[in-house]
């Protein structure tokens, strides 16, 4: 019998995942005015908005007040933010289906891709997502030790993580400090002995992904100089005329005019270099990294890098891999492993009426953060259409009440919203005392003594 939604009954609809994704399916949600919805929003942490709190530079706070319109989503009575629920241990794909009309997946890409090349193993080379982590505060990586000896480093890729990750090794600690960086990440940071950064890209300025304001910034930095070799902005004619994207020929326009800059003396570089692909990353002779030994490419007529065979050793002491985030797999969801996503067709998982998917995990890593708002509205829209056919799931028990009994069973300890927003004020204010935006609680035992009283 198809299920009458009513304010009574109404459509109970879990969201995995408490990031950009998953607050934007929620405010969808609620938004729409065809059927009365109550909405749950799980994550593993304590703390809500996923990559805008763990991901985001610390140094682009902008982009970080679209949290004001989250905790506008996540504070309505419609909706429940449950942290510190892990998906699949504290909540299983069973119970999920036992208490919900509905489910939607929104983990985002936790994971990153590798170079599948020697020595990316060795200490001192690892995926710009770690650095990223540690850097914010993650609790997962907030205890990492960080090899800020290295006086070289290479970030290879050159989208906007690349540039957040190579500017924050160069920026001094007084730009720093105006930040909302993780405190122990300023600490190791002032120490750090890093002079240059070698940003690499395997194609050519004109195939870069990253956009022209994180570009720019490269050049207003206080104690770091931009250096681009001539001959890497020098385009051919009909390479020159493909050029159609606006960011791209604005990038070219940003490059040309680092390249005729007479460096400043700054203490630190950032070389932006093009046309280079990673060979292998050479061992110090103690398990760490020694080198980075790069071939230069040339484009073939499609587009792609083609080596060339000559060969260049970057003296560089620590690796940061940017080459793209992947998708992990969710127990008992489907999964493509090659794509990293949850296969679906518009938002619905394949084969699994009632279940659905939006963001990273739905499509891949790609996009800003307000990407993914249509993302997860089209998604909604789709669940709404299966909800008016009869075509979701038929829970056991779909009241609040089951899921609160079944978590309290197993003595999860649930991190409300409320709880959050005790930890964000008490962030804030340390911040405040410090002179600073906020000074970020990265241990996971901290965070959790601080409740709504």
């Amino acid at each position: 019998m198809t299920q009458v939604y009513s304010p009574e009954r109404p459509l109970r609809v879990a969201v995995i995942g408490s990031g950009p994704s998953g607050v934007f399916a929620a405010e969808a949600l609620l938004k729409q005015t065809a059927l009365p919805a109550e909405i749950d929003v799980f994550d593993r942490l304590p703390t809500p908005y996923g990559l805008v709190r763990y991901g985001v530079a610390p140094d682009h706070l902008t982009i970080k007040s679209v949290t004001r319109g989250f905790e506008k989503t996540l504070s309505d009575p419609r909706v429940r933010f449950l942290g510190n629920v892990e998906f699949g241990r504290d909540l299983t794909h069973g119970d999920v289906l036992a208490h919900y009309d509905a489910v939607i997946y929104t983990v985002g890409a936790s994971s990153d891709r590798r170079l599948g090349i020697p020595g990316e193993d060795l200490a001192g080379s690892m995926s710009a997502t770690e650095f990223v982590a540690w850097y914010n505060g993650h609790p997962d990586a907030a205890a990492r030790e960080m090899l800020l000896h290295a006086g070289g480093v290479a970030v290879v890729g050159v989208g906007n993580v690349a540039l957040d990750v190579s500017r924050i090794l160069v920026k001094t600690v007084a730009e720093l400090r105006e930040s909302d960086i993780a405190e122990h990440a300023l600490k190791a940071l002032e120490r750090s002995q890093v002079k240059d950064v070698y940003v690499l890209g395997r194609r050519g300025p004109a195939q870069a992904n990253f956009t022209t304001k994180e570009l720019r910034e490269f050049g207003e930095l206080s104690d770091a100089d931009p250096v681009v070799m001539p001959a890497d902005v020098q385009l051919g004619e009909a390479e020159e005329a493909a050029i159609t994207d606006n960011v791209k020929r604005k990038n070219v326009e940003v490059l040309r005019e680092f390249a005729v800059r007479t460096p400043e003396g700054k203490d630190r570089r950032i070389h932006l270099r093009f046309l280079v692909s990673p060979v292998e990353i050479l061992d110090d002779g103690q398990g760490h990294v020694g080198g980075l030994k790069i071939e230069r490419n040339r484009l073939d007529d499609q587009g792609n890098a083609v080596g060339t065979g000559e060969y260049e050793t970057l003296p560089v002491q620590m690796v940061l891999r940017s080459v793209g985030y992947k998708g992990v797999a969710l127990k008992g969801v489907p999964f493509d492993e090659r794509r990293g996503v949850i296969p679906n067709a518009e938002g619905r998982v394949e084969g699994r009426p009632g279940e659905y998917t939006a963001g990273w995990i739905k499509r891949g890593p790609s996009g800003v953060v307000g990407t993914n708002r249509k993302d997860a509205t089209d998604t909604v829209a789709a669940l709404l259409a299966d909800a008016q056919a009869g075509a979701l799931l038929t829970p056991a028990q779909p009241g609040r009440e089951a899921v609160d009994a079944l978590l309290a069973g197993r003595g999860v300890d649930v991190y409300t919203f409320g709880d959050w927003q005790a930890l964000d004020a008490h962030e804030l204010s340390e911040g405040q005392a410090q002179g600073r935006p906020r000074h970020k609680v990265v241990d996971l035992a901290e965070m959790l003594s601080h409740r709504r009283r």
